[in-house]
């Protein structure tokens, strides 16, 4: 594989975060050779290879406004020029000056250079084998991540595997996607796999790290995007083996209270704690921003109360009459109160706003305190893989079992709904079911896209009214601020 080196990298600055604690991201002062050679300098180093997911530009921001671009939700907000880099994108009018494409596009590459940075480290240091195992798995899990969530977006990317190092070319081509699948994202995963721990064997502070769980479910979900359906299946299983259940309220995922944070059910989370030294717009923030922003608009209900990601009526009709988690997803009018409130269409413009992230005041009386996880792997979508990996597979009948699972716990208990299907029925509904299962989770646009070799999101997309969207739009436009930076940067079709 070619070793090259990724313009975006070199921006980054290498921010270490502290052994204690591996929310806490302070300053580690001296990363050089010799300082790094203690177990606490190995964990320092790997706690900073987590901190990119926090950002705005990620999980914090971006990921979850993908459920606005695949049509369930609009932007809301407060009009204007509020959020118009969504809307744009939203609306398939996105030029390659867009502000989200390039915050999608930056954001994973701190996260790379600091797992990098882990991998040429941690491997000779004086520590206990054990620890380096985990450091190395954890590295090797989270740099898989970042460019899976790069590939998805963008297709062909740029690849980094060393850190930069004075005279390393900085104008680099975009390698082909499949290279990038087949010699880091695949191999980084089964290594994490054999080398981290089960999720049971964390403790304390510790609690929440990537584990031998989170890289199988997330080769699964790999696998599952390049249509290797056994392969996804074998990793479905594995998860199976490893003790994950689904939680007995649905709602029991969410929001800010320590007991819906790493659940029995959570592969693996972005963590917060709420309380941070750093602004609410710094990086380095550690306040989750789901409640602040999908809060109705001005209402004070929740800190902050921002008004976005406001759900489309045509989403909200997607719920069958008895399903448990309608009440528990959005907030419409006649629903039950949400912290003694009564909520009215008027509130937001599409008559709804999300609700399964909001955190009562409470528990996060201000915009900047909150700390709930977002979730980004968990048990119900992993039965969901399994399901549609099952299907695929040409045994419609098996993949009953886990689609029954998850519907089971939405109060959808009648087994008949999902008994003799024909394959193609069975597609349709365990698609159906991602969609309600995991709405506003950031999943939707990545399903959409992989489907039919994302025909499915161009039908869909049609059907709703958006038809400006075009097959140029599955992917998103490389930046052109990068372009400019770097003339090797190739466009992708169409911008």
């Amino acid at each position: 594989m070619k070793k090259i080196i990724y313009i975006g990298l070199l921006s980054a600055l290498t921010l270490f975060g502290s052994c204690s604690d591996f929310l806490d991201k302070e300053p580690y002062e001296d990363p050089s050779a010799e300082a790094l050679k203690d177990e606490a300098s190995a964990i320092a180093l790997v706690n900073g290879a987590y901190q990119p997911l926090q950002r705005p530009k990620l999980y914090n921001m971006r990921i979850w406004t993908l459920d606005i671009i695949a049509g369930n939700s609009e932007v809301g907000a407060g009009g204007g020029t509020d959020g118009i880099e969504t809307v744009t994108l939203a609306n398939f009018v996105a030029t390659a000056d867009n502000a989200a494409a390039l915050d999608i596009w930056r954001g994973p590459n701190p996260g790379i250079l600091y797992c990098n940075t882990v991998l040429e480290s941690v491997p000779s240091m004086n520590i206990s084998q054990s620890l380096k195992d985990r450091c190395i798995g954890e590295a090797k899990f989270l740099r898989a991540h970042y460019y899976f969530l790069l590939v998805q977006l963008f297709g062909d990317v740029p690849i980094a595997v060393e850190t930069p190092k004075p005279g390393d070319n900085l104008h680099v081509s975009r390698e082909d996607k499949m290279t990038i699948y087949n010699d880091i994202i695949i191999p980084d995963l089964k290594d994490a796999i054999d080398l981290l721990p089960v999720r049971e064997e964390y403790s304390g502070n510790n609690i929440g790290r990537a584990s031998k769980g989170s890289a199988a479910g997330m080769l699964a979900k790999v696998y599952l995007t390049l249509g290797r359906h056994q392969d996804a299946l074998d990793m479905c299983e594995m998860v199976e083996t490893l003790g994950y259940v689904l939680n007995p309220d649905y709602s029991d995922c969410f929001g800010g209270e320590d007991r819906n944070k790493n659940t029995a059910e959570s592969l693996f989370e972005i963590q917060y704690y709420g309380l941070t030294k750093a602004g609410f717009w710094d990086d380095e923030n550690q306040a989750c921003w789901l409640s602040t922003y999908m809060g109705p608009r001005n209402t004070g209900w929740v800190g902050g109360a921002y008004g976005w990601n406001q759900p489309t009526q045509e989403f909200v009709d997607q719920y069958e009459p008895g399903d448990l988690r309608k009440d528990k997803t959005v907030l419409y009018e006649g629903c039950p109160a949400f912290d003694g409130k009564t909520y009215r269409s008027t509130m937001s413009n599409t008559g709804y706003n999300v609700r399964k992230f909001l955190v009562p005041l409470t528990v996060s009386p201000d915009y900047n305190t909150n700390s709930a996880s977002v979730i980004v792997l968990r048990f119900a979508d992993v039965l969901l893989m399994k399901a549609e990996a099952l299907n695929e597979l040409g045994r419609t009948t098996d993949a009953e079992e886990p689609l029954y699972q998850v519907r089971k716990r939405a109060g959808l208990t009648v087994r008949a709904d999902v008994e003799g299907l024909t394959d193609d029925q069975m597609r349709e509904k365990i698609r159906q079911e991602r969609r309600i299962e995991l709405a506003f989770e950031g999943h939707r646009w990545f399903d959409m896209v992989r489907w039919d070799n994302g025909q499915y999101a161009l039908d869909f997309l049609h059907g709703i009214g958006k038809i400006n969207a075009t097959r140029k739009h599955l992917l998103f436009p490389i930046p052109q601020k990068e372009r400019d930076a770097n003339p090797n940067l190739s466009q992708n079709t169409g911008y």
